[in-house]
């Protein structure tokens, strides 16, 4: 199904007909402030599985994050964090960063890292944040399989992808690979119709991801660079 929503002011009745597909452990494509994604019921377990199948990654090797409504979310999700670590959070979300933090027992164990940490995000995008609300705690968020990180192929584990992208990616693919297969919600439809339950149209899609920044050290840092710029980095 390709439903069309209003980037700006997203329909409540197809925002209610997203959740009760999420409720019921569905699987969709939905847009944020960065690239469209694969999202489903953090609470879902098959529907995070269903989600690792598509992507063809391991569960457990998958370092899968998740959309938060906003920073109240920080204290039922992840531990204890410092005051200046929550201050700087509170600089860059709602924005196109993930941060690495360490997770508390409410995340389901198939979200976590081996280190016991999520990657946690609060996208600029009224369509996903409307989500969010509606079903009342976040929405798993991974990459769209052979999304692009500066013209390369993205993984979706964020090790790897730390690797093929020591610059700043572009903002324009290279012209021979599909951009208009993971930016155009239509043609998303028309390939992944099959894998998913809902596409969500909002309009077209970027194709530069987040920004991932890894908290659990001394010291913020940068472990994929992406839309979000990062200026806490030395030169």
């Amino acid at each position: 199904m390709l439903l069309h929503l209003h980037p700006d002011n997203p329909q409540p009745r197809n925002i209610k007909t997203i959740v009760e597909c999420l409720l019921d452990g569905g699987v969709i494509i939905y847009p944020t402030d960065t690239i469209y994604g694969l999202g489903c019921d953090i609470f879902q377990h098959k529907a995070i599985e269903r989600i690792c199948q598509i992507k063809q990654v391991n569960p457990a090797k998958a370092r899968l994050s998740f959309i938060c409504y906003d920073l109240s979310d920080l204290s039922q999700y992840t531990k204890s964090i410092s005051t200046p670590l929550y201050r700087m959070l509170r600089n860059y979300l709602p924005g196109p960063y993930t941060f690495i933090l360490p997770a508390s027992k409410q995340v389901p164990k198939i979200l976590k890292s081996k280190k016991d940490t999520i990657g946690l995000r609060v996208p600029d995008n009224k369509i996903a944040l409307e989500l969010i609300k509606e079903l009342g705690h976040p929405v798993l968020s991974s990459s769209l399989p052979g999304e692009f990180i500066g013209g390369h192929r993205a993984s979706g584990n964020f090790a790897h992808d730390r690797q093929i992208s020591n610059d700043r990616p572009s903002a324009e693919a290279p012209q021979a690979l599909p951009v208009e297969e993971y930016t155009d919600p239509e043609i998303i439809h028309d390939k992944f119709e099959h894998l998913v339950d809902i596409v969500v149209d909002g309009g077209i899609g970027g194709i530069v991801p987040s920004t991932v920044v890894d908290c659990t050290g001394e010291e913020p840092e940068v472990i994929r660079r992406g839309l979000g710029v990062w200026e806490m980095e030395a030169d």
